[in-house]
């Protein structure tokens, strides 16, 4: 009696690992943020403090409007923290 043809396996292959994406933050975001809204604060309050002739004489009033830009700036980073 004839012998019957023995089929060839595929060799097995392990899947490969998928590279995991770093996730976090760079290591100069946290200190970006925190100058950026320490500043903001610092800067309102020596606006008010000095009936908005500083920390920039020439623009008055808006000296205001650069202290709550550095907050919205910081808080907008914030919104990218991991």
């Amino acid at each position: 009696m004839p012998k019957s043809r023995t089929r060839k396996k595929a060799q097995y292959i392990a899947p490969q690992e998928k590279s995991v994406a770093k996730v976090g933050n760079p290591t100069w975001f946290v200190p970006v943020v925190i100058g950026l809204l320490v500043v903001a604060l610092i800067w309102i309050v020596v606006a008010y403090l000095t009936s908005f002739a500083f920390p920039i004489p020439s623009i008055g009033a808006w000296n205001l409007a650069v202290g709550f830009g550095f907050a919205l700036v910081g808080l907008g980073m914030l919104t990218r923290w991991q």
